[in-house]
């Protein structure tokens, strides 16, 4: 993929935070990445609102339901992440 040099202004504690995790060499893909995802969650949104217009909003219990299990997910991946890291790099 061709890419393209652009200027983007950060909060610097969030550039730094971002920059001491994946280094400067990944600081850019990891922009790049975000961004992607960024436009992902438009993209859901713009599909949840032709859903809606077809079939109707979408109910309290149903967010609820979704909202539990994303919470679940978040949980598992969180679990798993600390059982990742080494007992020398743990608390």
């Amino acid at each position: 993929m061709a890419t393209k040099k652009y200027t983007v202004t950060l909060p610097e504690d969030l550039a730094e935070e971002i920059r001491a995790e994946v280094g400067s060499g990944g600081f850019s893909r990891y922009v790049a990445r975000a961004v992607e995802r960024q436009r992902e969650r438009d993209h859901l949104h713009e599909l949840v609102g032709w859903w809606e217009a077809e079939h109707g909003k979408v109910t309290e219990e149903e967010l609820a339901r979704a909202e539990a299990e994303r919470l679940a997910i978040q949980r598992l991946h969180a679990e798993r992440k600390a059982r990742s890291v080494p007992d020398s790099q743990a608390g």
